[in-house]
């Protein structure tokens, strides 16, 4: 259930209507409390204070409809500058960056300031009578909206500075930065330090010899993209019925209707309703997300600095920040504990058997593509190699090194294809100095 909710939120969170709607409800519920107010003390010490509003039913029929009325053209110039700023990260940043736009706070806050103003506004203003009838003028009310107004102008000011500082390339990848460590905060929460070989051991012998041919596999219903799973209610599920789960996919794989989401040993024991209970712990979704899936916050990082490097928009530097913010993050990765693939519940009984990341994948993602296109970037070699030479000094299992090391040496390989004789020799001895950290563990 809370795998469900995280999922409910990240989507509301990445709507453009949810924040506004929230706000608009709370302008209702603010309109009515202070027309209740002035209904209870209209005659009272209100009509003392300096600061309240003491005009006539024509004054603030005036008063209100100007701010209704700039606020809701004030909204449609602010969508219409959103519209704009997509369009903008799109073409620059690629579409998958798009997601990062749409949930932005500050967006959704400013949009239901306006459009809760206006409803503000509208529903005081349908309380005013003048002479004609009762005489009622809500001075509490319309003050609020005088202060409202002023409020909203402070919060376009706001806008339009963040705006314009939202689609910048470094304001852009820090927030892509900042949400793959909190990824890496969520999904490798262990304590800094690699633990002892022993502590990592194994026991896939306890995987049964017959485990593929009595197995019985759980399909996916529809096709799209794995954007979480439910290991705690799998876990219970195998546990409560004595069962062993194998996950084909890990979170961030596309999923082809009815692929074999799991296999369940013994088969015999699925039955329609435990069938059921296993298929709901896999949320697919038509986009991929960072909720428990790591790869998608480097892929990100990763767009942006090929889009970089294109001999279309041909910026180097943005290049290197994207590799930068990767080196961090693999560092702060090479210090964690990756999780294993076999899991046991309490009684130390093999039940889950997941498909998980690793720090040579992870590592893959991060450098392969930007090595492979920007190979003929003299800076950006050298800054690839500087990156790796920065994680080698976090890194001490052997298997993370190696990998490294075979970057680092496809890197090299591709500088040989670089025409300037003085570039290959500096990518040669940051080469150099890259393995001799990569050689010595002590680092």
């Amino acid at each position: 259930m809370n795998i469900k909710l995280s999922k409910l939120w990240d989507s509301l969170h990445s709507s453009y209507w949810f924040v506004p709607a929230l706000m608009s409800g709370s302008a209702m519920v603010l309109a009515f409390a202070m027309l209740a107010l002035d209904r209870a003390g209209k005659s009272g010490p209100v009509e003392q204070l300096a600061w309240i509003y003491t005009g006539g039913p024509e004054g603030a029929r005036t008063l209100l409809s100007t701010v209704a009325g700039s606020m809701i053209t004030v909204a449609g110039t602010a969508f219409s500058i959103v519209i704009v700023a997509l369009t903008l990260a799109s073409s620059q940043f690629g579409p998958r960056l798009l997601r990062n736009f749409m949930q932005d706070t500050g967006n959704q806050v400013v949009l239901g300031t306006f459009i809760g103003t206006f409803i503000y506004c509208l529903l005081v203003l349908r309380t005013i009578r003048g002479d004609d009838y009762n005489l009622f003028v809500p001075q509490i009310a319309v003050t609020f909206g005088i202060v409202l107004a002023i409020a909203s102008i402070g919060v376009l000011i706001y806008f339009i500075h963040h705006a314009s500082t939202s689609i910048q390339s470094w304001h852009v990848i820090g927030e892509v930065s900042k949400e793959l460590n909190h990824a890496i905060d969520h999904l490798f929460p262990q304590k800094i330090g690699q633990g002892k070989p022993e502590q990592k051991q194994q026991w896939v012998d306890e995987i049964p010899v017959n485990f593929d041919k009595e197995a019985s596999p759980v399909l996916a219903t529809k096709s799209g993209y794995l954007q979480a799973v439910d290991d705690k209610r799998l876990m219970k599920i195998a546990k409560s019925n004595n069962l062993l789960l194998r996950l084909k996919y890990r979170p961030g794989k596309f999923i082809v209707q009815d692929s074999k989401l799991v296999m369940v040993w013994p088969g015999e024991r699925m039955n329609e309703k435990l069938y059921r209970q296993i298929e709901e712990a896999f949320i697919l979704g038509l986009q991929r997300t960072e909720q428990q899936d790591v790869e998608f916050c480097i892929n990100q990082l990763v767009e942006i600095a090929l889009r970089a490097i294109s001999p279309g928009i041909n910026d180097p530097f943005t290049a290197i920040q994207c590799i930068d913010q990767l080196s961090a993050a693999l560092c702060r990765l090479a210090q964690r504990d990756f999780p294993s693939p076999y899991r046991y519940d309490d009684e130390h009984n093999l039940k889950l058997i997941a498909n998980s990341v690793t720090f040579p994948g992870l590592t893959d993602d991060a450098f392969n593509q930007i090595r492979q296109y920007g190979g003929s970037d003299v800076a950006v070699t050298i800054r690839l190699l500087e990156a790796i030479a920065a994680i080698a000094q976090y890194t001490r299992n052997r298997k993370d090194r190696e990998a490294l090391l075979h970057h680092a040496t496809m890197i090299e390989r591709g500088s040989q294809t670089l025409s300037e004789e003085h570039d290959r020799k500096d990518v040669e001895e940051q080469y150099l100095a890259t393995v001799k950290l990569l050689s010595n563990p002590s680092n």
